[in-house]
């Protein structure tokens, strides 16, 4: 108990335990003062301090009713028409300072009184900016301590991604990681996972049922392996893909014939998928143009609309999910609510509201270790703008220590903005006000942990090329 104990004292005594474990939080306006001590050495501490931080944070958040929760119920219960269908779920990939990230959405969501909103990290982000799932978990958690939020927080595990030519090459090894990352990520309280087999739809086998069928069959083992990690009395929300970002547009003849698959393969009574996602246009990241702009992109709303409401009258799903929409155009947001949508991911515009703030010699050191380490992802005739646009999401784990340390002015900028995005997509988006939907549909359920859970070692250094964000 020893880093415990320090952690203790780091924090002014504001949180005391006793010989049972037991958690009190004696003075919380100290302890919030106190609290990005415990996120920061989550974040870049090692062994006994590590652990300890993350089992605080997870121990004071359960004390304080900040508890990870699932969003399955509220995505049920629409899907059966006892909820609105004009609000769209804003799911956050926090890349880069997902402390001080966090904070601004618990802001944001504070003045608004948001409750339906997701963090989310992907497969590939947890790699290239080396964040595990425990370590997101505890950022988050502790930001929701430091901004004063209580109630459910929705964690997500975005794009846990089967990679098409590891599965070619070895299919139980690329399913096997998979089935890995879903185990460390529940453990960690990620109560929402994201599947994406969509990478191993054949668009050349002849018939819709037979290109959608690997995708469906490993999409339904993969959920059958969550369920059985579920703690007790706890749903995890699973989400399925029809088909890849970036690709042809989806259309309703492969949202059945995926469902039919998913479902046969499913079997018996085994609790399946609250959500889909499809192709409506978009791309991760935009199409970055030679000056390092982003080419104007068109949403198919029509489409996401008529999927949201097939996926809720067909097959009892809250409705369509959009990938890859950061970058549009602020008024383009309000159609996400409009076409019905149940959940919209969202990610790139924030980082790049970060590299738009970094000090000159931070961002300079970032582009020399670009061109350098990552020399080998340049595609034939890219620009320099557009190779660092694509690729500099790739330098966040590699300066992880130097963007802890910005000076304070500096996130405070970075704070403020961020802040006001995503108070603007809240919006937008229309979940302001959506905390007396979530209270009235989802129970965030006490789940207690041991210092022991944290304790363990921390896979690392898995190769995330060629996996969608």
């Amino acid at each position: 108990m020893h880093s415990v104990t320090d952690h203790l004292a780091a924090l002014h005594q504001a949180v005391s335990v006793d010989p049972s474990g037991h958690v009190t939080v004696r003075q919380p306006d100290v302890l919030r003062g106190r609290v990005r001590h415990l996120a920061r050495a989550s974040a870049l501490g090692e062994g006994a301090e590590r652990a300890g931080a993350r089992w605080l944070i997870w121990a004071v958040a359960q004390e304080l009713g900040i508890r990870p929760a699932s969003i399955h119920d509220l995505y049920i219960a629409r899907g059966a028409g006892l909820t609105p269908v004009n609000f769209t779920v804003p799911a956050m990939n926090l890349r880069a300072l997902a402390y001080d990230a966090a904070r601004a959405v618990f802001r944001a969501a504070n003045t608004r009184d948001a409750s339906a909103i997701i963090f989310e990290i992907a497969r590939s982000e947890i790699g290239y900016t080396d964040q595990r799932p425990a370590e997101y978990m505890a950022s988050i958690l502790a930001a929701a301590i430091r901004e004063g939020y209580v109630g459910p927080v929705f964690v997500q595990g975005d794009h846990f991604q089967v990679n098409a030519k590891k599965y070619g090459d070895d299919p139980d090894g690329e399913l096997g990681a998979v089935v890995d990352l879903i185990q460390e990520a529940v453990g960690a309280g990620f109560y929402n996972i994201d599947i994406d087999t969509s990478t191993l739809v054949d668009l050349d086998l002849p018939t819709l049922s037979d290109q959608q069928r690997l995708n469906a069959t490993l999409c339904a083992q993969l959920t059958h392996h969550v369920r059985r990690l579920e703690p007790a009395d706890i749903t995890v929300s699973v989400g399925g893909e029809i088909g890849e970002v970036g690709g042809k547009n989806s259309t309703e003849a492969e949202l059945r014939a995926f469902m039919t698959e998913y479902g046969a393969a499913l079997g018996g009574t085994m609790v399946g998928l609250s959500k889909i996602s499809v192709q409506t246009g978009t791309s991760h990241g935009g199409v970055v143009l030679p000056d390092g702009s982003l080419a104007q992109v068109s949403v198919d709303f029509d489409t996401l609309r008529l999927l949201s409401q097939v996926s809720r009258n067909a097959f009892g799903l809250a409705g369509a999910v959009q990938h890859g929409a950061s970058t549009l155009p602020e008024t383009a947001f309000g159609k996400f609510a409009e076409a019905e949508a149940c959940e919209v991911h969202l990610a790139t515009n924030f980082q790049n509201m970060l590299f738009q703030r970094l000090p000159a010699d931070l961002h300079d050191a970032m582009v020399e270790w670009l061109l350098a380490a990552k020399s080998g992802l340049r595609k034939a005739g890219e620009t320099d703008d557009q190779f660092l646009y694509k690729n500099r999401k790739f330098a966040i784990g590699q300066f992880k220590r130097q963007l802890w340390d910005l000076p304070p002015a500096v996130l405070a900028a970075v704070g403020q903005a961020w802040e006001e995005q995503f108070g603007m997509l809240f919006e937008r988006l229309a979940v302001a006000g959506t905390r007396a939907l979530v209270e009235r549909h989802v129970r965030a359920v006490p789940v207690a942990k041991s210092l022991d859970a944290f304790s363990d070692g921390e896979a690392r250094d898995e190769d995330v090329t060629g996996l969608a964000d």
